[in-house]
């Protein structure tokens, strides 16, 4: 795991060599382990390593091919390198790093290549001889990868940060990009909440030389093909043998590694699996806190004492929480109003000795561990609702939310407006933070764009596109995959992770066992309880205590602090805001006091996100 740089200009480089060198230097913490630059006519590279295969200095990079041609700067992991240097029998490898397996597999397929790893990456190849540029990041997009494309030159990082710290772009927010921040508490790729700066999307590469630029999507979740029909106990058998398969590529390493334990099913199974395939014990974390209604402590306990983990527990007070504060924002590469949590276990985990660890993340998304996945279907299937007059269905929303009054009642106002009840139009709102008259009341704009889950959920599951055959709730699982696992809990893990330079693989995710979940039929995968066919194959490896209770999550009890502990922190980021242009300052002071006094319409999830925001904004800089 590293970080990436580079500065393309078509025309040739004029640039001191220290721009490089200083996007480098500002994600240090992503490689601390070795830095290396490399510069000609047209191309700057740079190079931050965290080694964890091959650690020895000859897989440091940016790496040359053996005929000194081609030029890699490559931050991630191929678990299936050592097949793919099998098929490489006339490639003079001097190392055993999958670095030098990706720099091969390019000289022989081109950019084919991607076709062949499985993994989790962003990588740079510069060919000298015909001055061509290939990027590529990988299909689910768990590793970053920023840019920004004028008609002179491309910039590209793993950090947006780094990109900031180059001077050669303005440190200005995106309009569009602040709504989609304000609604998700993120900005869904390729935007970001920077004008003129993009995020590659999962699954795409770039290509660039003098004649073409080109970026094109090479892997798209809803385009492969369909899997036998298969029942129940053949699919369970299924799920086992290629989650087990899954685990086991990703405990390859060289260096120490673990596990995040939260006491849920999907790091449980995680730990089940990697304490069977592996002798020595496994190094397991988790977060508890004081307040017992917020902690799995106990759940963790239940599995570290089955599978006889070395258990670590790091216990989470308001007062060491909030002196992590300022540590843990000044590495957000991107505003989130999520990923702190992250950032603690991982502080916590490499400190232990640990420098990679495996995460149980995907799992809901894959089986149907939200409420949306019942939500939906539920909706659907009572197409009554779709009898009564559009305006009649509004007068009902309206009438109920100004009875409840509450964030869920706001949500269904807008459901009962829709025209139409499919995937796409439901889905739009189930994440939403601030609903769009709120966000009016806070920024000066005269219309809002388009809602971008919506783009996004339409663009893979609408009517007539490609995902529209997948079984419905796979349509569910590819809206949460492209929207908020991507651009949230993705986007987080990597970002708060790497602050302490640990890297975090996750089983889920793997590419070809997401291909084989999102074929199982809703009657096979349908969720009657949390995640069933999750559960059912891997019963006998779970505790009843662990799958018979109602779902936690991994979440801070922020409501009690931000009015008391954390209060004068979120006052002065507030008030940052309130000195932007983009926002009216009555709205935030508004939006602030409702909550205080126990506004059920604004909970701490509505305010977390701007207080962060006024943060990140003042820290780097940023202009209206």
């Amino acid at each position: 795991m590293c970080g990436i740089n580079g500065i393309y200009k078509f025309s040739g480089i004029d640039y001191e060599a220290s721009i490089i060198q200083k996007m480098n230097d500002t994600m240090a913490h992503r490689g601390p382990n070795a830095e290396g630059v490399f510069q000609d006519q047209f191309i700057h590279l740079g190079h931050r390593r965290l080694s964890i295969i091959d650690t020895s200095d000859r897989a440091n990079q940016p790496f040359l091919s053996n005929d000194e041609r081609y030029v890699l700067v490559f931050n991630g992991e191929i678990y299936n390198y050592q097949a793919i240097k099998a098929k490489l029998p006339d490639y003079p490898f001097k190392t055993n790093s999958d670095t030098e397996v990706v720099i091969a597999a390019y000289m022989a397929w081109g950019k084919a290549c991607v076709n062949e790893f499985n993994g989790m990456f962003a990588f740079a190849i510069w060919d000298k001889q015909d001055k061509s540029l290939f990027i590529a990041r990988d299909r689910i997009g768990i590793k970053p990868l920023y840019y920004c494309l004028d008609q002179e030159q491309l910039i590209f990082s793993s950090s947006l940060k780094s990109i900031l710290s180059t001077g050669l772009i303005k440190k200005k927010i995106d309009k569009n990009g602040l709504v989609d921040y304000l609604r998700f508490q993120t900005v869904h790729a390729p935007y970001t909440i920077i004008e003129n700066v993009y995020s590659l999307l999962p699954g795409q590469y770039m290509f660039f030389n003098e004649e073409k630029e080109e970026i094109k999507t090479y892997w798209d979740p809803t385009t492969v093909p369909g899997i036998p029909k298969q029942n129940r106990t053949e699919t369970i058998i299924q799920i086992q043998t290629k989650l087990n398969e899954a685990v086991d590529k990703r405990l390859m390493s060289d260096v120490p590694f673990g596990a995040f334990l939260s006491g849920g099913i999907d790091s449980s199974i995680i730990v089940a699996l990697m304490a069977k395939q592996r002798e020595e014990k496994i190094d397991t974390f988790s977060v508890v806190f004081k307040e017992d209604e917020f902690s799995e402590g106990k759940f963790a306990k239940e599995i570290a004492k089955k599978y006889k983990t070395n258990h670590h527990e790091i216990e989470l007070e308001a007062d060491y929480f909030k002196s992590l504060i300022p540590e843990a924002l000044s590495f957000l590469d991107h505003p989130s109003g999520d990923g702190l949590n992250t950032y603690v276990v991982s502080k916590e985990t490499k400190q232990a000795g640990v420098s990679m660890a495996l995460s149980g993340l995907g799992g809901d998304e894959l089986f149907g561990g939200y409420s949306i996945f019942n939500q939906i279907p539920n909706l659907q299937k009572n197409k009554w609702l779709g009898s009564f007059p559009n305006y009649a269905r509004k007068q009902v929303g309206y009438v109920y939310d100004a009875i409840k009054r509450d964030v869920a009642s706001g949500k269904i106002k807008e459901l009962l407006k829709q025209e139409y009840f499919d995937t796409e139009y439901v889905y739009q709102y189930y994440r939403q933070v601030l609903m769009d008259n709120q966000i009016s009341g806070l920024i000066k704009t005269n219309k809002l764009p388009l809602n971008r889950t919506f783009e996004i959920a339409h663009e893979h599951i609408g009517y007539q596109k490609s995902g529209w055959g997948l079984p419905a709730l796979s349509r569910i699982s590819v809206a949460e995959m492209r929207t908020y696992m991507s651009n949230v809990l993705l986007r987080d893990t990597d970002q708060m992770s790497m602050a302490s330079a640990l890297e975090v693989r996750v089983p889920f995710l793997d590419h070809e066992f997401v291909e084989y979940v999102l074929r199982i039929p809703d009657d096979i995968k349908s969720p009657s309880t949390p995640k069933k066919l999750l559960v059912d194959a891997f019963i006998d490896d779970l505790p009843e205590s662990i799958y018979n209770r109602k779902k936690m999550g991994f979440v801070l009890p922020y409501e009690k602090w931000m009015k008391n502990e954390l209060k004068s922190f979120c006052e002065t980021n507030l008030n940052q805001l309130k000195n932007n242009p983009n926002f009216k300052a009555n709205g935030i002071d508004n939006l602030w006091k409702r909550f205080l006094k126990n506004d059920k319409r604004v909970t701490w999830s509505r305010i977390w996100p701007l207080v962060i925001l006024g943060h990140w904004m003042t820290i780097n800089g940023i202009e209206g």
